[in-house]
């Protein structure tokens, strides 16, 4: 079911205004990626990764997804709502078939709620769709680390909206990650993070290469983004 134009214009009213509150924080990153766009042209019809650091430090996507044509566009710090208010530049641009979000951590670590984290998810969604009606939207569960171990239960509740939505709604999927980076105990895994215990190593992409990998294999759109 599609959210009426007038709800949808207003969530993407609202979640764009925290982006406002700062709104040249991430512009030189933002004009890095035009510059690189420039001088270096991004494949056409490319699975688009957008989100925050744990995007931006993946480093080796490419290698990592050596079937697919892939764009990296995270930037670290990044909140859903800044996605929103750049996607005319970031997003938009590639008219990519696939959109994979990696968000919402950092806006529960800057005291947002999962409500909020929701709603500024299904307000990405609607922008997206206003021009690219069949692009797939794929969400990666804010992911579970030693850091914010005491968010957790924000971070599940957010992880569970977000889910439910995307089961609901056509052209959105799910990458749950936690039962890949957790341990038998429940905890996360202690070698798949940096020293920072909450971004990370080769071990933890390793993970993410696996389950994203299978994920895109299963939709029809990625076909798209095959080399």
């Amino acid at each position: 079911m599609r959210l009426p134009f007038i709800v949808a214009a207003a969530l993407v009213a609202l979640a764009c205004s925290w982006a406002e509150e700062i709104p040249h924080a991430f512009e030189k990153e933002i004009q890095a990626f035009e510059t690189s766009d420039r001088t270096n042209p991004p494949p056409r019809n490319a699975i688009l990764f957008v989100g925050s650091s744990s995007i931006r430090m993946w480093r080796t996507l490419a290698q990592d997804l050596p079937k697919y044509r892939v764009i990296n566009r995270g930037f670290g710090g990044s909140q859903i709502s800044n996605a929103i208010h750049f996607a005319e530049r970031i997003v938009f641009p590639y008219q990519p078939p696939v959109i994979v979000m990696y968000s919402g951590g950092n806006d529960l670590n800057a005291g947002k709620s999962a409500e909020t984290v929701f709603n500024d998810f299904k307000a990405f969604v609607s922008k997206v769709r206003t021009r690219l009606p069949q692009t797939q939207i794929v969400y990666i569960s804010v992911a579970p680390n030693p850091a914010r171990w005491a968010q957790i239960d924000r971070i599940r509740e957010a992880n569970r909206m977000i889910h439910d939505y995307t089961r609901k709604e056509a052209g959105l999927s799910f990458i749950d990650v936690h039962p890949h980076m957790l341990g038998d105990d429940g905890k996360p895994k202690p070698n798949i993070y940096l020293k920072d215990n909450l971004h990370m190593n080769t071990n933890g992409y390793v993970i993410w290469t696996k389950v994203v990998g299978d994920h895109l294999k299963s939709l029809p759109a990625a076909d798209a983004a095959r080399r």
